[in-house]
């Protein structure tokens, strides 16, 4: 949120600067981000004085030019030529000095001595449009005579600049969310560092009725979404601009002036934290305000011209025949404030949180008004700014105050009561604070004391802090105030030993191998778990069904948790390709989240739900770049796979524990696919589809690997490490020439004899593949080689021959080859 440092001080009297401001505003838990001075008008008048101008004089060699003498106020008056037809001896007019700059748009001129028609001018006379503070340009500005000449320009004309500091309010700090919310938290840090200050609001008690007649009556028939109601009628306004300083402090926050009205309920919005509502009275048809829902599917359009098909959850502000707003979200295109409107109705209301916020997920809209009811507001300030912004209509637009407050009021909003022990509260801070100083914090924070005694305290906060109910709350509102850097470390920390867990080893590992990727040229992404369920439409390895849906999305685009970490990474890579970055190595891990709707009920709600952590591998592009020693080439499954296997040997999995198939799917045009022994899978990779790629408008092709990395760690943890001898023997190598029907893949081939010999087989390589002459139409030739060894005595050849021909045998039977 933006907050004003000129309207902060409307609020409470202080001296800090904007930058110690926003020192004092992030130790008080509201992070400030940026100071920015923002200028009333450009340049803020620097360097323009009033003059009084002494002489005029027609210029001896033009007929439209004169030259005069003006006194600046320093005793040395200044020949200025002037050009403008008004000009005239005893004017006090605004002089621009030598070494100003002014402004015009975007562009700037430097004012100078200079030469005009021969006689030297040593400054500028100025009309309104050359110095910002206003459009005519038919002459010079004439000042009243009693301004006397010195007077600075910017001080004349009231000019102060402001500065906008940018808070960050985190979702608990609601309070905040205005200028004067910001003021008593101010107040309280300011009386904390021996500066006494009281937060002040707009005195209220000058609001009357002007006449007892012409008010409007309200209904509200859902007390439980609305359970305080307030409004008033004033007749006879005049909608028409805004006053200059009001318009200021709108501009500087960024928020654009409409007219008067509607300017003040967004004074009070952002002043003091309530949403208003303005009515015009000609359109509240039946001169009536009902609060309620209406019927499912009711159509409604807004404000912004669209129209919307309401929910019977929906709270609507409505007149007799129709809704005429979306209580506490958005109004409607045909009940608002127009030039025309005479008559209007103020609404200042307390709206359920939950409602407000199902209501605004539900059409996608975040609005002022619904930031703030769905976080709660202090339903005991309805009233109080409802007067504050009748009495400002009443100054501003004018108008008569038709009839009392009407105030809706289904229940009584008691103060929060909180007991706060004095142990709990050092313990919890890691340090004791002396109890005076305890009381004063929060006497200072606005929280009564009830009752207190040796051990603690008895507390009520006051109904604006929703976020402190509990007695740790209480603890953190005090330490804000006291300081978290008053706090001081001890000089001994107390730790236990322990050993390694699972979860330090899945970590150390997860460093391991992010290591070893980043070396390898690929770099780290991290997306969101959120994801739009349109990407498994229609997917039969993620099917629809099996995502985990939220109950209220922020928006379509974020609807889901993500059932496989591939889509994210597609638009980082879309991302990257836009912004001409087409050589692409990434990894992620994070966590993945399935729904079984087949699940059975049982007690364990979460029974149909399943997550866990996979690592996924994105390459696109060219693998590197060329030079002068080689050609650029592009990635292929091949480069992945490398990566991949390297992968599985650095955490300790070895070739021989893994079954790899080849595959496709609606993902994959064509994929690999590594399981464990006992036929778990725990990876695949593959190039995606075209279709896949399609969708996410990527025109180039993409290889993607993901593994299921808690399956890997399991099969991690389940390995022993074992140290032997290096081999006394040397290893034995034979070459295999094998012909195969042309869908026999290398990996089935690997499979076969690896099964065929697990304890003398050390590798197994494929070095040749052939396909075309002298061969069958629907045959290949692999040329496969094979490494046996007994690392303790020699093999001999009877030995090595009944292995090999164990191999060719089942190789023949599994896979039908034949030694060519």
């Amino acid at each position: 949120m933006n907050i004003s440092y000129n309207w902060l001080k409307r609020y409470i009297d202080f001296n800090l600067s904007p930058n110690e401001l926003a020192d004092a505003f992030t130790s008080l838990g509201l992070e400030t981000g940026t100071v920015e001075k923002v200028e009333t008008i450009k340049g803020g008048l620097e360097g323009l004085v009033v003059g009084k101008v002494l002489t005029c004089v027609p210029h001896p060699d033009s007929d439209h030019l004169h030259v005069t003498t003006v006194d600046l106020g320093d005793g040395d008056p200044v020949t200025i030529v002037c050009g403008a037809p008004n000009i005239a001896a005893g004017q006090h007019v605004i002089v621009a000095t030598v070494g100003t700059t002014l402004y015009d748009g975007d562009k700037e001129f430097k004012i100078k001595k200079s030469k005009i028609r021969g006689v030297e001018s040593f400054g500028m006379i100025c009309a309104e449009d050359e110095i910002g503070v206003g459009t005519s340009h038919a002459g010079t500005i004439e000042l009243p005579l009693d301004v006397p000449a010195g007077t600075l320009a910017k001080n004349y004309y009231n000019i102060n600049d402001d500065y906008i500091l940018e808070v960050d309010l985190t979702p608990n700090r609601i309070d905040g969310a205005s200028h004067y919310g910001c003021a008593r938290d101010l107040a309280a840090w300011l009386t904390q560092h021996g500066k006494a200050a009281v937060a002040h609001r707009p005195d209220v008690s000058t609001f009357k009725a002007d006449r007892a007649d012409g008010g409007i009556p309200v209904t509200v028939e859902n007390v439980e979404a609305c359970p305080r109601y307030c409004g008033v009628t004033i007749r006879g306004v005049k909608v028409k601009e805004s006053p200059d300083w009001l318009k200021s402090l709108l501009n500087a926050i960024g928020q654009r002036p409409i007219n008067n009205i509607v300017d003040i309920t967004n004074f009070i919005l952002l002043g003091l934290g309530q949403p208003l509502h303005c009515f015009d009275l000609a359109k509240v048809k039946g001169d009536k305000v009902i609060v309620k829902t209406v019927p499912e599917g009711t159509k409604f359009v807004t404000l912004d011209g669209v129209e919307r098909t309401l929910t019977a959850r929906d709270l609507m502000i409505c007149n007799t025949e129709e809704p005429m707003c979306i209580g506490g979200v958005f109004g409607g295109l045909d009940s608002g404030v127009t030039e025309a409107t005479t008559d209007i109705f103020l609404e200042s209301a307390y709206f359920h949180p939950t409602w407000i916020r199902k209501t605004a997920r539900r059409f996608g809209l975040n609005t002022d008004a619904s930031f703030r009811f769905e976080r709660g507001i202090d339903p005991n300030d309805t009233v109080y700014n409802l007067k504050a912004a009748a009495l400002l209509v009443k100054e501003l637009a004018g108008g008569e105050i038709c009839g009392d407050i009407v105030d809706v009021k289904s229940r009584e909003f008691p103060k929060f009561p909180v007991s706060l022990n004095y142990a709990y509260m050092n313990a919890l801070i890691g340090k004791a604070i002396g109890t005076d100083t305890v009381k004063s914090i929060l006497r200072s924070l606005e929280i009564e004391i009830t009752d207190e005694s040796e051990y603690g305290l008895e507390l009520l906060v006051p109904t604006h802090r929703v976020d402190v109910q509990r007695p740790c709350d209480v603890v953190e509102d005090i330490l804000r105030v006291y300081g978290y850097n008053n706090v001081e470390f001890i000089s001994s920390i107390h730790g236990n030993l322990s050993s390694k867990g699972d979860t330090d080893v899945k970590a150390d590992l997860q460093s391991l191998v992010s290591g070893q990727l980043t070396a390898v040229g690929f770099n780290e992404i991290m997306n969101n778990s959120l994801t739009a369920a349109a990407y498994y439409t229609d997917l039969t390895t993620y099917p629809e069904d099996n995502c985990v849906h939220l109950l209220n999305p922020l928006s379509s685009d974020l609807n889901v948790l993500r059932q496989s970490l591939l889509f994210g990474g597609l638009e980082s890579i879309a991302r990257n390709i836009n912004h001409k970055n087409s050589n692409l190595k990434f990894y992620e891990f994070g966590n993945v989240y399935r729904f079984d709707p087949e699940a059975k009920p049982s007690e364990k709600i979460l029974a149909a739900f399943s997550e866990h952590t996979s690592l996924a591998l994105w390459l696109t592009g060219d693998n590197h770049g060329g030079n002068w020693a080689e050609k650029s080439r592009k990635t292929s499954p091949f480069d992945l796979k490398a990566v991949v296997e390297g992968i599985f040997l650095r955490v300790g999995i070895a070739s021989r524990d893994l079954v790899i198939e080849q595959t496709s799917s609606d993902i994959y045009s064509a994929a690999l696919t590594f399981s464990n022994r006992g036929g778990k899978r725990i990876g695949e990779l593959g190039v995606l589809r075209r279709a896949v790629l399609k969708k996410m408008d990527i025109d180039q092709e993409v290889v993607f690997a993901q593994l299921n990395w808690d399956a890997i760690i399991k099969m991690t943890l389940n390995k022993k490490v074992n140290y032997t001898d290096l081999p006394k023997t040397l290893p034995v190598k034979r070459d295999l020439a094998l012909l195969v029907d042309k869908a026999v893949t290398f990996a089935d081939i690997r499979n076969v004899i690896t099964s065929s010999e697990k304890h003398l087989l050390k590798d197994v390589s494929l070095f040749d593949v052939y396909e075309g002459k002298n061969l069958p139409a629907d045959k290949k030739s692999y040329a496969v080689s094979i490494i046996l060894q007994d690392d303790e005595k020699t093999m001999q050849d009877k030995q090595i021959d009944a292995i090999m021909n164990k191999i060719v045998t089942n190789l023949q039977k599994q896979v039908g080859a034949t030694l060519r």
